[in-house]
């Protein structure tokens, strides 16, 4: 199964309107256009602010749509696509690791790169990261203990983290947070002491909090990664 990890622009999905399906299983018809970038590996930071961390995902090359980003909502979902054009492209799909990934053959990949832009069709599937829990990397221009920035990596599942909690362990005194862009999270004068992070994901149906086994220690730190303790299928 492919996973299009909304990370970083390498495609471009071009939604078609009035042809969305109604059914979360099926798949949406819409084209994709090819914008390499100067070193292959998309913007510096993305418009989700996973930065370096998306030269991790799927080799780096990674990609992206307005109607898939959902003011930020849609960073870290996972969607199988696949090229409709059968000279060039098999009929399962592939991991996207570029445009011309989709392609049967080392020449059917050339031929795509030269098309420029094709027809394909895609659909949401659950993210799956083998022995990782989901962390927390707390961003560069956080400063304790005044400002606390992060961003959520390794979002398993087809639900969206709608909203988060920064959580006081010793009173249970939660603050929602603000999301400023992307998957990036955001409080001033955060609680003191050990913190707990706590996401709510959503679909259609249901809304489920999460509340992770690991807290973020009191003297978290900008620039470092912690452990939430905790994975979700959802």
């Amino acid at each position: 199964m492919a996973f299009l990890q909304l990370l970083v622009a390498a495609l471009l999905l071009v939604h078609t309107q009035g042809d969305t399906s109604t059914c979360s299983d099926c798949f949406t018809h819409s084209r994709a256009a090819y914008y390499p970038d100067s070193d292959e590996k998309g913007t510096e930071n993305g418009a989700c602010g996973f930065s370096t961390f998306g030269a991790t995902i799927n080799g780096g090359d990674v990609s992206a749509s307005s109607d898939l980003y959902r003011d930020g909502a849609g960073c870290g979902a996972c969607y199988q696509v696949r090229c409709t054009d059968n000279k060039y492209c098999t009929d399962k799909g592939v991991t996207v690791t570029g445009f011309s990934a989709m392609a049967q053959t080392t020449d059917a990949a050339a031929s795509l790169l030269a098309l420029g832009v094709v027809d394909i069709e895609y659909r949401r599937v659950s993210c799956s990261y083998p022995n990782k829990n989901i962390t927390f990397k707390i961003d560069e221009s956080s400063t304790f203990p005044t400002y606390l920035a992060f961003v959520i990596w390794y979002q398993q599942g087809q639900n969206d983290i709608t909203a988060v909690q920064l959580c006081e362990t010793q009173n249970f005194a939660c603050k929602l947070l603000d999301r400023t862009h992307g998957a990036v999270w955001t409080t001033t004068s955060p609680p003191t002491g050990p913190l707990s992070i706590r996401m709510l994901f959503s679909s259609d149906e249901d809304d489920t909090w999460i509340v992770p086994i690991n807290n973020l220690p009191e003297d978290w730190k900008p620039g470092n990664a912690y452990d939430s303790g905790v994975q979700v299928n959802i």
